[in-house]
């Protein structure tokens, strides 16, 4: 099982490009799930194929809410793929040429041992997977409160790591005891998560690999 930043505002390598936005691959128990697709297709494409990811072997899209950094990359990729699966929260509405769509407004499981949190304020949903150390969650900018979104998948297990965007988070303790924090994209404590978490810190970037 792995994370593959392919889309963040910071590149790791010389021919990633950065930009504003977000993308990742999930790869775990047998899915291929591209959560969020950036801000622009091209870049998106162009960093899927430097990283050697072929657009037709995802299987589905994971959609964490509809800001254009989010979903900006969605019609170029659906033009490479549109036999895949999309999970959307209700908010975001009129996806078209993708084989099925889903929209989740509450905490449930996808597939066996993946999970939404169910779209949170009206605007975003998260994502959680588990591993052999517990459930690691990704987020797409963490707009609802972080308390909420930990509650959410706290009824399907204890969580052992975080990585994704965290916007304006700042009540750290609510990271406590987990072994693997990731912050990227829009977080603005960045470097205070850093300082206080530097054993459990892995940094973001496009070419970023976190692997279980």
């Amino acid at each position: 099982m792995k994370i593959i930043i392919i889309y963040d505002n910071t590149s790791l390598k010389a021919d990633l490009k950065a930009d504003w936005g977000f993308s990742a691959l999930i790869e775990a128990h047998g899915r291929k799930i591209l959560f969020d697709t950036g801000a622009n297709g091209r870049i998106l494409l162009e960093n899927m194929s430097a990283l050697n990811i072929n657009p037709k072997d995802i299987t589905d899209i994971f959609i964490s809410h509809f800001h254009f950094d989010h979903i900006g990359g969605l019609s170029h990729f659906l033009n490479e793929n549109n036999n895949i699966v999309l999970h959307s929260p209700p908010s975001f509405r009129g996806v078209r040429y993708a084989r099925e769509v889903h929209y989740y407004n509450k905490p449930q499981k996808i597939y066996k041992n993946i999970y939404t949190s169910g779209e949170l304020a009206e605007i975003e949903q998260s994502m959680a997977f588990e591993t052999e150390k517990g459930l690691m969650i990704i987020t797409g900018c963490s707009h609802p409160p972080m308390k909420k979104i930990l509650g959410r998948f706290s009824q399907f297990g204890t969580v052992f790591g975080i990585a994704g965007g965290f916007h304006d988070f700042e009540k750290f303790k609510l990271f406590n005891g987990m072994k693997l924090i990731s912050p990227m994209h829009c977080t603005k404590n960045l470097s205070n998560i850093r300082l206080l978490y530097p054993e459990q810190f892995i940094s973001g970037g496009a070419g970023q690999v976190i692997e279980f």
